[in-house]
């Protein structure tokens, strides 16, 4: 008991400090394909700490409160389901269904949070980012149930170690291309990632629903972004790449996982909204249903 309990303390603190390394290997990796220098190796942690620092505005309410704690708190919940080396967590108690279910929690966390602001830039912002949860959902859940029907389980301990015991020829990737491919997709929808960045929209909208985020809602925003790209290509290692014995073999694969969107976020200018329901509903539920009637056969 006391072992769990130091596993559920430890995997949201470990999933916050390997997010803090993506969002800086993101932010690096974004300067260099634009011939920058990028930010300073501890840069993500200084926003954090400078946010949480600084004096923050009136609250716009109880609902405002509470939306950004469900935002971050649907990411902590995430991170206990999701098996890492050395810690599984609840992963063999809560199983795939449970984790679709946390993941959806932040978007509507922080739709409660921005709707309760009078800014109409907040507003645009949230319908836009349901908007976009509506359309990278239905991939998501295909792939995941195409996953769960391959191993005939949604326990997650179960998933990764059948991948671990075969080696290469037994990952997801593997056995699963197709679904596999989709999911690569969809994680450029879950990221937020260009050309998908439809809900932020800086030159738009004013940065959509965190505009009337300061202070210490900010810096917990912050922190939900760390939690949401840890979580996303942890989930994709563990589905597809056969997650990790160790944190030596588990961190390269998720850093490449998570390398993938912001290097084609660079190739593409930023879609309508209207075009990301529209692509996400074609390309990679089209790959999804194939790759679920592969497996199904």
């Amino acid at each position: 008991m006391i072992e769990l309990i130091v596993e559920l303390v430890l995997m949201p603190l470990v999933a916050f400090l390997v997010g803090l390394g993506l969002l800086l290997m993101m932010r690096r990796l974004g300067a260099r394909l634009q011939r920058r220098v990028g930010p300073p190796f501890f840069q993500p942690l200084y926003d954090v700490v400078k946010a949480f620092g600084k004096e923050t505005q009136v609250s716009h309410g109880l609902v405002h409160d509470w939306g950004v704690i469900l935002a971050v708190g649907g990411y902590i919940a995430a991170e206990t389901l999701l098996p890492v080396p050395g810690m599984t967590g609840l992963a063999e108690k809560g199983g795939l269904l449970v984790l679709i279910y946390m993941t959806m929690i932040p978007s509507l966390g922080l739709a409660l949070a921005a709707g309760n602001c009078a800014n109409p830039n907040a507003s645009i912002g949230i319908s836009r980012a349901l908007t976009a949860m509506l359309a990278y959902e239905l991939p998501y859940v295909i792939v995941i149930f195409g996953a769960a029907w391959h191993y005939g389980t949604m326990n997650f301990g179960e998933i990764l170690r059948m991948q671990q015991e075969g080696g290469i020829g037994n990952w997801g990737a593997v056995q699963m291309p197709l679904l596999a491919l989709a999911a690569l997709f969809t994680l450029q929808g879950m990221m937020g990632k260009q050309p998908f960045e439809i809900y932020v929209a800086p030159a738009e909208i004013a940065t959509g629903p965190m505009v009337e985020m300061g202070g210490k809602y900010l810096g917990s925003l912050l922190v939900m972004q760390c939690f949401q790209y840890y979580t996303v290509a942890v989930l994709y290692v563990t589905l597809f790449l056969g997650g990790g014995l160790t944190w030596f073999d588990f961190l390269p694969k998720v850093f490449a996982v998570a390398a993938v969107p912001t290097l084609i976020a660079f190739l593409f200018p930023r879609y309508r909204t209207e075009d990301m329901v529209r692509l996400m509903w074609k390309w990679p539920v089209l790959l999804a249903l194939l790759g679920l009637a592969f497996v199904m056969n």
